[in-house]
């Protein structure tokens, strides 16, 4: 679930990297080496085609252009952020997390690129870390979707098995944004860990009613299944595993209901 999870929320994030790349980062008495006009616009144009490759799944391109738009204005936080979730998408962490970093280093108060740092350390098992990110953007009364943060939060303390402080921090984002599928989806995995079976039944269907997304909805659907086989009730788990597998992009809840439906038919 956690590259799953992350590659979600990231993902979501894209779709303003265009429109966003051109704010500013320091003041300009505190940034000595601005590039030219010239070669801040080549950086944009850079990052702009960037972020476009890795929308489009293209990630190996996304990496060439957002290293030129880096080498041009290493200074632009949006285009060391979008560097960061191009490299996990290949799988390189280390990379991940050092222009996280960097990005934090242009803008200590860069709320997308802490929150995207807490989910990181969630998806290498740094939980601890991921917990301390999270935090600090709960306290931070500036940030404006703080059940994000919160939902982050619970899922790690979920992971530490702190299963009373994980459904106090996911009830917490669920009570700021009701409709936020994401943490209603870990609340109902948190029932389901705990045999509340009726309860997580009606949260994984909290979730489909949010419309969540192929991914997501493949998710809701495939434990849905797994429950009703639990409960002896086959056809009902059937329907499901096939509305799971038919998603596309499905991902990998897909593949586990292709399973799932052949070794119960």
């Amino acid at each position: 679930m956690k590259r799953r999870w992350l590659g979600i929320h990231v993902l979501a994030l894209l779709g303003v990297l265009v429109l966003a790349h051109g704010c500013a980062t320091l003041a300009e008495d505190e940034e000595p080496d601005r590039p030219s006009g010239a070669a801040a616009s080549r950086a944009r144009a850079h990052q702009s085609v960037g972020a476009a490759h890795l929308r489009e799944g293209r990630v190996a391109l996304a990496i060439r252009a957002l290293r030129a738009s880096e080498e041009l204005n290493p200074q632009d936080r949006w285009t060391q952020l979008t560097l960061a979730e191009a490299y996990r998408m290949k799988g390189l962490n280390v990379d991940a997390e050092r222009h996280l970093h960097k990005a934090l280093v242009v803008d200590p108060t860069f709320q997308e690129a802490r929150l995207t740092l807490s989910g990181l350390y969630i998806q290498i098992g740094r939980y601890d870390a991921a917990i301390a990110e999270a935090q600090l953007l709960i306290d931070d009364p500036t940030y404006p979707q703080p059940w994000t943060a919160l939902t982050n939060k619970g899922y790690a303390l979920f992971k530490l098995d702190r299963r009373t402080e994980a459904r106090e921090a996911l009830t917490q984002a669920v009570e700021y944004a009701e409709r936020y599928w994401r943490a209603q989806l870990n609340l109902a995995i948190l029932d389901a860990e705990e045999g509340k079976r009726i309860d997580a039944l009606e949260g994984f269907e909290r979730v489909l009613e949010l419309r969540p997304g192929p991914l997501g909805a493949a998710e809701a659907n495939y434990r849905i299944a797994d429950i009703y086989v639990s409960l002896g009730n086959r056809e009902r788990a059937l329907e499901h595993l096939v509305a799971a597998s038919s998603q596309r992009p499905s991902g990998p809840w897909g593949k586990r209901s292709e399973d799932y439906l052949r070794r119960l038919r």
